[in-house]
């Protein structure tokens, strides 16, 4: 009798407590950048690698993608972050001022560019008229 009345309690109490977790909410920390790098033919690229960093050029992270060109980057603060993806000398353009606040994930394309990219991402200059 005592161990039934052992396993009647053991269950309520552990529907109490299934029921009580149901109701809270997951705590966000952080935000996330997803996405996938391409090359300049639009096919992933696996094994790139991808920079990030925030737009005031602190934080550098720097992450590889996967056997089908996608990368993660978790756990970043709210801020504007900088993205810029290579591969066998080839970059992409930098992605600049990616504004993220907490919780949320963005997700991003990065393309390689062919030829000498070296210069890539530096703005040209203004054209006066």
């Amino acid at each position: 009798m005592r161990r039934k009345l052992f396993l009647v309690l053991l269950a309520v109490t552990a529907l109490y407590f299934a029921e009580a977790a149901k109701g809270q909410t997951v705590k966000k920390t952080g935000a996330t950048i997803t996405g996938m790098v391409l090359g300049a033919d639009g096919k992933p690229v696996p094994g790139a690698g991808v920079t990030c960093e925030t737009s005031s050029g602190l934080k550098p992270r720097a992450v590889h993608t996967d056997a089908k060109g996608r990368f993660f980057i978790t756990g970043l603060k709210q801020e504007n972050y900088d993205l810029r993806a290579s591969s066998n000398g080839a970059y992409s353009d930098w992605e600049r001022n990616i504004p993220l606040r907490k919780g949320q994930t963005k997700q991003i394309t990065l393309q390689l560019l062919n030829g000498n990219t070296a210069l890539s991402g530096v703005l040209p200059a203004k054209k006066k008229n």
